[in-house]
């Protein structure tokens, strides 16, 4: 399968048309402001922002470049407005824990948790999932949730190479599979737990906000999840959602082989910063009320 390295080519004035347009569709679809209760007001839709994000690209040639230079195996992809740059991007890794942003979702979909407010069990097992990458919790909620719920979901973002495994973190995914799931994360989650599982993704600790976490992206919002092989340095990969009222950018970054996990980090965020710095930027966005 063929790797995608450039955005699809059309006239900048329609860029800024369909990216517009595109943003009012998310807006509507969803009706619902990230990080917020599912009953907030749509996000704003700025047709001056829209048009800067419609005229931007990341600097793949450098990103491209500087992997060149690493040791390990990268990979990684961008999407923005219905388009995508990416470098090896179909390239099939082990998810690590990464997963767990596919697990969040399906637990939360479960037809038995949806409709319902959540209860304290389940807070104790997906807070810390996410927010410290807690492996007991994911093998509970894996066991809860299922090979069925997890392929199930893959199918229902449009994952081509997802493939789950006995154990949980060798299951096989790539930077194209997930960079189309963190695009819309929101809109594969029971609507009236958006607001709580996004919250645990922008709220992950200190500790492990390595990689896109040390990226200064004035004005959006960074949702992301991130896998490592235990320190290892095997496994070291990055998947977020930035946001700035309804304008999205998603971006995956895998690497394997690091040699050290110091290495790895420092290639993740070596890939971040050099795809993200002509990204707009914007004022911090003051909350509502």
């Amino acid at each position: 399968m063929p790797n995608t390295c450039g955005p699809t080519r059309i006239g900048r004035r329609q860029r800024v048309t369909v990216a517009v347009a595109a943003c009012a569709a998310t807006a509507l679809a969803l009706g619902v402001g990230l990080g917020r209760s599912s009953a907030a007001a749509a996000p704003v839709c700025s047709p001056t922002a829209s048009a800067q994000l419609a005229a931007w690209s990341p600097d793949t040639a450098r990103a491209v470049a500087y992997a060149h230079q690493r040791r390990g195996d990268i990979s990684f992809e961008v999407r923005a407005h219905g388009r995508l740059w990416g470098y090896r991007s179909h390239h099939v890794v082990v998810t690590a824990s990464v997963l767990k942003a596919m697990l969040l979702v399906a637990y939360l979909d479960l037809p038995s948790v949806r409709n319902r407010g959540l209860a304290r069990a389940d807070i104790a097992l997906l807070t810390p999932m996410i927010r410290r990458s807690d492996n007991t919790a994911a093998t509970l909620v894996r066991g809860i949730v299922g090979d069925r719920r997890l392929v199930a979901l893959a199918h229902r973002v449009g994952m081509r190479n997802f493939r789950p495994a006995a154990i949980w973190g060798l299951s096989q995914t790539t930077a194209d599979d997930q960079a189309l799931f963190f695009l819309r994360i929101d809109a594969y989650i029971a609507p009236r737990h958006r607001s709580y599982a996004l919250a645990q993704l922008a709220s992950i600790i200190p500790a492990q906000r390595w990689g896109i976490g040390r990226v200064s992206v004035p004005g959006w919002t960074v949702y992301f999840k991130g896998g490592w092989g235990s320190g290892t340095g095997r496994v070291d990969h990055q998947v977020a959602l930035l946001v700035h009222g309804c304008n999205r950018v998603s971006v995956a970054v895998m690497t394997m082989g690091d040699g050290t996990h110091a290495y790895g980090k420092q290639s993740l965020y070596g890939v971040f910063v050099r795809l993200l710095v002509h990204l707009p930027r914007y004022p911090p966005t003051r909350p509502a009320g």
